[in-house]
């Protein structure tokens, strides 16, 4: 073979190894996913934190019906079935990302795809500012500066130096929540009128952005930080102002007026706030994912997405105009669950099934309810850069 032909032949095996890299159906690739956040995202820390406790003491997320629809018995997840997260794993070729108890207790068996490091019941703001005003956590005091701390001490015994730690999280997803719905949702649950959790949502935002900065110092080039859901349409608050005065609701959604709007305002701060940061490290990729309005969606169309019994009225719980009792809650020997989950947007009052789930999951991931968009900047910085290496060689051929 002459020279100048086994050139060529060379440049175009090369074109079609960049034509064939391992990328998700976006253009993008990751190694792993990082998680932070509360009940929308964990994948079983709280049970396995929890699992040497008599059952007596475990909490109705860890018995039957959760994960029926998918894993067919409880893993921890506060759903009938698969997480918003473990939709994004599916999507990028992943196992299940999995809870940080699990690799601390494991180690580099788990390593490889990533750690969840989510809680349910996990607040923004730490324990000891909500006991300090009366709210106590019924589930943990796992807050976000407490993950961040486990993901702070875990990484240099899976991943090495600090520069291997870096360039491991310079090729990870980070997905920071969501998380500071909880720190409104106890107070509210506990009878807080929503007037005096007003003044908690800067702090909520200035924790979150603070955990962002550091993880960028760490050398995360990529995080999507999602906005909280519109707790008006939750059926656990629909249930708690149920009947009282003043209240409004929004006549094409039956959702509450106010709180949706302070879910919003929530929203609003939080995105001032990251587009400060990427001001500020214009070459990290930072998107805004909008869980809010992306839910949004099927409370305005409920059927449109199949959610033939609607979008408000819980599958599994003790039953109420919207199937929800905070003192049967679902799992509960007196409670009922649902024969169709799929055609519920709600599972157990407070949190979504797995169809609202992958709902909220398709319009941020493949839509455009992110900012910037997620697709769009993933095609840039991935397959773009692959294509035009790849045309540069045909060209030369």
């Amino acid at each position: 073979m002459a020279i100048s032909s086994y050139s060529n032949f060379t440049k175009l095996v090369m074109v079609l190894m960049l034509l064939n890299c391992t990328q998700d159906a976006n253009g993008c690739y990751y190694k792993s996913i990082i998680s932070f956040g509360d009940s929308l995202a964990d994948t079983g820390n709280l049970k396995e934190e929890l699992a040497w406790k008599p059952k007596a003491q475990q909490y109705h997320f860890f018995l039957p019906p959760y994960g029926e629809t998918f894993f067919h018995k409880p893993t921890g997840r506060c759903s009938n079935g698969r997480l918003i997260i473990d939709f994004i794993a599916e999507n990028f070729g992943m196992p299940f990302i999995p809870p940080f108890e699990v690799v601390r207790t494991n180690g580099d068996e788990q390593k490889v795809h990533g750690v969840n490091f989510a809680v349910i019941g996990a607040t923004a703001l730490n324990a000891s500012f909500h006991e300090a005003r009366g709210v106590a956590n019924p589930f943990t005091n796992a807050s976000l500066g407490v993950q961040m701390q486990w993901f702070k001490e875990l990484m240099p015994s899976l991943y090495g130096t600090p520069s291997e730690c870096k360039k491991f999280l310079q090729s990870s997803l980070i997905l920071m929540g969501e998380i500071g719905g909880n720190d409104y949702n106890h107070g509210v649950i506990s009878g807080k009128p929503i007037d005096v959790l007003k003044p908690y949502v800067p702090l909520v935002i200035n924790t979150i952005t603070s955990s962002i900065y550091e993880l960028i110092d760490l050398g995360a080039e990529t995080i999507v930080v999602p906005g909280n859901l519109p707790i008006g349409c939750s059926s656990a608050y629909l249930t708690v102002y149920y009947g009282k005065d003043g209240v409004e609701y929004d006549n094409t959604t039956g959702c509450m007026t106010a709180l949706n709007k302070f879910s919003e305002w929530h929203n609003e701060l939080l995105q001032t706030s990251l587009i400060q940061i990427r001001e500020a490290h214009p070459n990290v990729n930072i998107f805004y994912a909008d869980y809010n309005n992306a839910a949004m969606q099927f409370y305005r169309n409920p059927e449109k997405y199949g959610f033939t019994n609607g979008a408000l009225k819980a599958c599994c719980g003790g039953g109420g105009p919207y199937n929800y009792n905070p003192i049967i809650q679902c799992a509960d020997p007196s409670s009922t669950t649902c024969a169709q989950p799929e055609t519920y947007a709600n599972w157990d009052g407070l949190h979504l099934t797995q169809t609202a789930y992958q709902a909220i999951y398709n319009s941020v991931f493949h839509g455009t309810f992110t900012t910037p968009r997620f697709t769009s900047v993933c095609h840039t910085s991935n397959a773009q850069v692959r294509d035009t290496a790849a045309s540069r060689l045909v060209q030369s051929l």
